[in-house]
């Protein structure tokens, strides 16, 4: 990787964990990001880091001191109620402490102050923000990234770290996502204390997964004091585009929500009670888990951008941290022999995984939307415990 530009489009904990991991190596690294700069609001859930992939990773970028000063230690713990918010199994009751020596713990963590730390770890100007992927062209050896502000920069090696809509696989492979049958209504509440009081409270700081009548809703509260949610759905593929409800409107959601929960309790409708919020639908597609690709001398991929799934068994940052850390270890091994063969290496090990993963994560999915979904929940925590 001597003298070779190596260009990484997307910055989410992926793509800065391999920056990271690839600095330390001494090679000559960029990321490219969408985002105007490092204060644009994180969206999304809790990162929940496993000890066989994230935090392996974050260990071997040198940042699990770092990691242990903003990881939030109860985030971790999980009341399962039912679809009236009846508690039917509550983590808090488990006394057992959390081991923060060496890496035997699942610690969660917030998008924001996690992407803090992994961008504070990088070398100054890593990170070239407003970078809008457009396209690629090929020239010499490697490719010409083209960007929607006009900028052109040429790189020998582009490593797609773009998430699930990625614009970069094409240039890779055409096979297509499948849709899994669930679609999810993602939100947040901010300041939810005080504008989801009741919800708030039964979450005592960490998460819900409430289930009955074949669907879901996930709850999860953040450091900044906000609640995310992810409602869990069985919907056609088309359903965004066809159901007529204006996502950017709460009344609008709001009345598809009352109707589509109908047989919930009104507990609920308190995720609604606050103009403080955010609303996105996200239909939940999945790869093929045999898919395989002949692979390229200059071009992969990793995540989402490579392996796209629901998130229901925890897995996609973790997933993602585990591509970098392998991709990087083959790029700089000692028995390199040429970029291609380490590419092969990386994507046969990373198909392999995710195809695992994905069937996992299917399994749970659609054990969290039967009829029994419920008991099983209860009783596969109840195991664990």
């Amino acid at each position: 990787m001597l003298n070779k530009k190596i260009s990484i489009v997307g910055g989410g904990p992926g793509g800065l964990t391999l920056a990271r991991l690839l600095q330390l190596k001494g090679c000559e690294v960029k990321v490219y990001e969408r985002d105007t700069d490092k204060n644009v609001r994180q969206q999304g859930a809790t990162l929940d880091l496993h000890e066989e992939s994230g935090l392996k990773a974050l260990i071997a970028a040198g940042l699990l001191d770092d990691f242990k000063k903003h990881y939030r230690p109860d985030a971790d713990k999980m009341r399962i109620t039912d679809h009236n918010a009846v508690v039917h199994f509550d983590d808090h009751n488990n006394e057992i402490p959390i081991e923060q020596i060496g890496t035997s713990f699942r610690p969660e963590i917030d998008r924001g102050p996690f992407r803090d730390l992994l961008i504070a770890s990088l070398e100054k100007d890593t990170i070239v923000w407003n970078s809008k992927f457009v396209s690629l062209q090929a020239k010499d050896e490697g490719w010409e990234i083209i960007f929607d502000n006009g900028d052109r920069v040429y790189s020998d090696l582009v490593i797609a770290a773009d998430g699930a809509n990625s614009k970069i696989r094409k240039y890779i492979t055409d096979i297509a996502p499948v849709y899994s049958g669930l679609t999810i209504v993602e939100g947040n509440i901010y300041k939810a204390a005080t504008n989801a009081p009741e919800l708030w409270k039964l979450a005592k700081g960490g998460k819900i997964f409430a289930l009955g009548h074949e669907k879901s809703i996930i709850l999860s509260t953040k450091g900044d004091g906000s609640l995310s949610f992810y409602t869990g759905t069985k919907e056609s593929e088309d359903w965004v585009k066809t159901s007529g409800i204006n996502f950017e409107n709460k009344d609008s959601v709001y009345d598809w929500f009352k109707e589509s929960f109908a047989d919930w309790g009104d507990q609920w409708h308190e995720l609604f009670a606050s103009d403080e919020s955010y609303f996105v639908p996200r239909p939940q597609y999945h790869f093929p888990p045999d898919q395989q690709w002949e692979s390229l001398s200059n071009l992969t991929m990793l995540g989402d951008a490579a392996h796209r799934m629901p998130p229901y068994a925890g897995e996609g940052v973790n997933m993602a941290m585990l591509d970098a850390l392998e991709l990087a270890e083959q790029l700089t091994a000692t028995d390199f022999s040429d970029i291609k063969t380490a590419i092969s290496k990386y994507e046969r090990a990373m198909c392999q995984r995710a195809a695992d993963i994905t069937e996992v994560t299917l399994q749970s999915m659609e054990n969290m939307h039967a009829k029994e979904a419920l008991k099983f929940l209860v009783d596969t925590f109840r195991l664990v415990h």
